[in-house]
């Protein structure tokens, strides 16, 4: 299931990769299904990358915050 900010979900992107290596361009594609190319070229580099894995979602927390508030502020 997507996040709720995802403008794709994991049968959108399959559909894409399919697409795309059915021939047809990223522009048409993206068209076809409402999204810009940048977010096609951002798939089909995913699953070139990481394979079928690399179209499941991802958690979008920041893998660091270095100006967290410190743990004594916050208790």
């Amino acid at each position: 299931m997507a996040h709720a900010n995802a403008r794709t979900t994991v049968y959108a992107r399959k559909l894409i990769i399919a697409r795309v290596l059915a021939g047809h361009r990223p522009g048409e594609v993206a068209k076809q299904l409402g999204i810009s190319r940048q977010t096609v070229y951002k798939w089909v580099r995913r699953w070139r990358t990481e394979g079928a894995a690399g179209l499941a979602d991802r958690s979008s927390r920041p893998h660091r915050m270095p100006r967290r508030t410190s743990p004594e502020t916050v208790a």
